[in-house]
């Protein structure tokens, strides 16, 4: 199945949606939308195409009323979403899903590019957790591509599950929050130990990335 979704929010009037395939969002209150799942995806060869702009002086707060569950498909294991955020001149967005759940046998990859302006002030979390009760053998990979005007502010990749550096049956990170966040002057921290571990580093050209790593969310 191939998903599309559209939100585009501007200053003078409400959220503008267009979605088609297996997600939708709804308006929930003033500048904020919910995303919603309306069938079983992710499944092995599916693929979300996701769109997200805040015009210039709009505020857009985007949550999902659900967590999602990347599931293996007949015959195909991967599948994989494009997410491409554009926050405009004093413009917010504040993005915080529910979690992504990776299911045994499944592989999913989440491709984000990401483009500010100087003005813009933008908070973006994801979370991932491989494997349902019992399950460790699902994989991730997320890869984010931020811009700040025309230069880049932030290359990241991330693996998690079988196949990855990271992966140990009795050991290994099964579970990862990370979060964008533009400005953000806060110094570097890191916390935790080898199992759990918070790491929040300030970028070159202003924001920072925070990211934890553990055995669970």
């Amino acid at each position: 199945m191939r998903t599309e979704l559209t939100i585009v929010a501007s200053p003078d009037r409400s959220p503008r949606i267009s979605a088609v395939g297996g997600l939708a969002a709804r308006i929930t209150g003033r500048d904020t939308v919910h995303v919603i799942g309306t069938a079983a995806t992710p499944l092995g060869g599916d693929h979300w195409d996701v769109t997200v702009r805040v015009l210039s002086g709009a505020r857009l707060t985007l949550r999902s009323v659900a967590a999602s569950l990347a599931l293996p498909g007949r015959g195909r294991v991967l599948s994989t979403a494009q997410w491409s955020v554009e926050v405009e001149d004093d413009a917010e967005l504040d993005c915080a899903l529910e979690p992504t759940v990776i299911a045994g046998g499944a592989e999913h990859r989440v491709e984000t590019t990401v483009s500010l302006a100087e003005s813009s002030t933008l908070l973006l979390r994801e979370r991932v957790q491989i494997g349902r009760a019992g399950e460790a053998t699902g994989r991730w990979v997320g890869v984010t591509n931020a811009d700040l005007g025309a230069l880049p502010l932030l290359r990241h990749q991330l693996e998690l599950g079988v196949g990855t550096v990271s992966h140990d049956v009795l050991d290994g990170p099964a579970a990862v929050t990370s979060e964008l966040r533009y400005p953000d002057d806060r110094p570097a921290d890191v916390t935790g130990d080898i199992r759990s571990a918070r790491t929040r580093l300030p970028l070159a050209r202003g924001g920072s990335l925070t990211t934890r790593l553990g055995p669970h969310l």
